[in-house]
């Protein structure tokens, strides 16, 4: 079993949760398109890993 992290460790901008506390719908809904990765702290879904604080691949 992978290690997991509650927490935002890296650059938080671009998150999709970040996106979402500023209203940024459209660009989320851009961003999870065809999404392949989750969030472990949120569930918040996304196309690529760099978008989601704590991303664990969908398959």
């Amino acid at each position: 079993m992978s290690e997991t992290r509650s927490t935002c460790t890296g650059n938080h901008e671009g998150h999709l949760c970040l996106l979402a506390s500023q209203a940024k719908f459209e660009t989320i809904k851009t961003l999870a398109k065809d999404p392949k990765f989750i969030c472990f702290n949120c569930g918040r879904v996304a196309d690529k890993a760099e978008n989601l604080c704590n991303p664990m691949p969908l398959d």
